[in-house]
C-alpha cells in the first residue's frame, strides 16, 4: 500500500470517527436539552448541518425562535438538498410571522420531495392562512391522498371553511377513494349530517364489518337511529324480511350470539363476572332454542345482560310480548325486562316487567304495554336486574328468555 493510500484511509476513519461522535453528542443533546452537548458535536464536525439543527431545535424548545432561526437557515445552507430542513425552516419561519420567507422554503421542500406529503401539507395550511384557497385544497387533498392522516385534517378545515355545509365540503375534499369517503361519513355523522353520511358510505367500494359497525355505532350516538338502521341492515345479508322497523330482530333467539355486534340486533353482555350466557336447545319456547343466562356471584344491576334496539314510531302504543324459564334464582335483584327511550337512556322507563319469579315448572309468558314518546325514534329493550337493597349484589340460578315479540296497538 502507497503512503499517499494510507494516509487518505486513515484519513477518512479519522473523519468518520468524528462524526459518528458528533452524530452522538447531537442525539444526547436533543433527548437531553443539552446545549454543552450540541456545542461539542458542532466543534467536532463545523459543517455538519446535523449539529445545528439540534441547536434549533433545541432554542425551539426554550422559545428561542430568533436563534432557532439562525441555526436552521446555517443548517440548510450546509445541505441544501434535504427536503426536511427546508420544511423546518419553513416552520420557523412562519412561526417568526415572515409569510414570504416560510412559503418560499416550503416551496422548496415540495420541489426536492414532490411526492412526499408532509411539505404539501405546511404549504396548503400557509396557503389558507394568505386567503389562496383554491391553491391551498390543492395542496392539501394532494397530502391527504398520499397520507391517510391528514385526512382529517383536511376535512375539518373543508368544513369551517364551507361554513358546515356538507355538499361543500364533499366538492372542497373531493374524496378519491374509499379512505376518504369512510372519513367523510363518519365526519357527517359525528356532526349532524346522518343523510349525508348514508350517501357518503353507500359510495364506499369494500366496507369491512368493523367499518359498518363502528358508522352504526356513530349514527345511533347521535340519534340519527332510522339511518343507522338502514346500513346495518345492508351489512347483513341473512336478515332478509326479519330486520324492519318496530319489530324484534331474532326474538327466538336462532342465530348465533354475537358479542362484537353494533346497536341493532341483540347486544350480549361480555367477559361480565359471575355471568354467562350461551344458546339453549333444551325444550325452547318457540323455534330450536333459547337464550339461556347462567347467574354465578355479583354483577352490576345496572348493566344490561342483552339488549336490543328497535326503531319505532312516536306517540304510538305498543305491546312487548316474552317468555321465561328461571331456575333456583337467589338475589335481592331478580331479573327484569326494561323498555327505554333509546335517545335518554339514563332517563325513566317506559315500561317494565315484574321481576321474574325465582323458580317456574314450564314457560311463563309476559306482556308489558307502553307509550312511546312525542320524539321517540327508537327503544332500547333489555334483560337486567333490579336494584339491591345493599352492595354487593350477587345472584345465583339460570334464566332461559325466548320468544320476543313487539307488537304496535295503534
Amino acid at each position: 500500500m502507497s503512503v499517499a493510500v494510507f494516509v487518505a484511509c486513515s484519513l477518512a476513519f479519522w473523519a468518520s470517527g468524528r462524526t459518528a461522535l458528533a452524530r452522538l453528542l447531537v442525539r444526547y443533546g436533543m433527548n437531553n436539552a443539552n446545549a454543552e452537548a450540541l456545542d461539542a458535536a458542532i466543534r467536532l464536525t463545523p459543517a455538519d448541518a446535523e449539529g445545528h439543527y439540534g441547536r434549533a431545535e433545541l432554542a425551539s424548545y426554550l422559545d428561542q425562535p430568533a436563534a432557532a432561526l439562525s441555526e436552521m437557515e446555517l443548517a440548510v445552507s450546509l445541505r441544501p438538498r434535504d427536503y426536511a430542513l427546508w420544511l423546518e425552516l419553513g416552520m420557523t419561519r412562519d412561526q417568526l410571522g415572515d409569510t414570504s420567507g416560510a412559503f418560499a422554503a416550503f416551496n422548496e421542500s415540495v420541489r426536492l420531495a414532490p411526492y412526499y406529503s408532509k411539505p404539501r401539507w405546511q404549504r396548503g395550511n400557509l396557503l389558507f392562512r394568505m386567503g389562496r384557497y383554491d391553491d391551498a385544497f390543492l395542496d392539501l387533498r394532494n397530502s391527504a391522498g398520499s397520507d391517510p392522516a391528514f385526512l382529517a385534517g383536511l376535512i375539518d378545515l373543508a368544513w369551517g371553511a364551507s361554513n358546515r355545509d356538507p355538499v361543500l365540503t364533499e366538492q372542497i375534499v373531493q374524496p378519491r377513494n374509499d379512505a376518504g369517503r369512510l372519513a367523510l361519513a363518519f365526519f357527517f355523522a359525528r356532526h349532524g349530517r346522518p343523510a349525508n353520511a348514508s350517501v357518503q358510505f353507500d359510495l364506499v367500494k369494500h366496507v369491512t364489518d368493523e367499518q359498518r359497525r363502528d358508522l352504526v355505532q356513530a349514527l345511533a350516538a347521535a340519534g340519527a337511529f332510522a339511518e343507522a338502521f338502514a346500513v346495518w341492515r345492508k351489512g347483513d345479508s341473512t336478515s332478509g324480511d326479519e330486520a324492519l322497523k318496530g319489530a324484534v330482530y331474532d326474538g327466538s333467539f336462532e342465530r348465533s350470539l354475537s358479542f362484537e355486534g353494533s346497536s341493532f340486533g341483540w347486544r350480549p353482555a361480555h367477559n361480565v363476572a359471575g355471568l354467562s350466557l350461551s344458546l339453549d336447545q333444551n325444550a325452547p319456547h318457540a323455534g330450536g332454542r333459547s337464550l339461556r343466562i347462567d347467574f354465578n356471584g355479583d354483577s352490576d344491576p345496572d348493566l344490561p345482560i342483552v339488549s336490543q334496539l328497535v326503531l319505532v314510531d312516536p306517540a304510538t302504543k305498543y305491546r312487548l310480548s316474552f317468555a321465561a324459564r328461571t331456575k333456583n334464582i337467589v338475589s335481592g335483584g331478580p331479573p327484569l325486562l326494561v323498555i327505554k327511550d333509546a335517545a335518554t337512556e339514563g332517563a325513566s322507563r317506559l315500561a317494565s316487567s315484574p321481576p321474574l319469579a325465582a323458580n317456574s315448572e314450564s314457560w311463563q309468558v309476559m306482556n308489558l304495554e307502553f307509550q312511546t314518546g312525542a320524539n321517540t325514534k327508537a327503544v332500547v329493550i333489555s334483560l337486567q336486574r333490579e336494584r339491591c337493597t345493599g352492595s354487593p349484589c350477587p345472584i345465583f340460578g339460570t334464566l332461559n328468555l325466548d320468544s320476543v315479540v313487539l307488537e304496535r296497538l295503534q
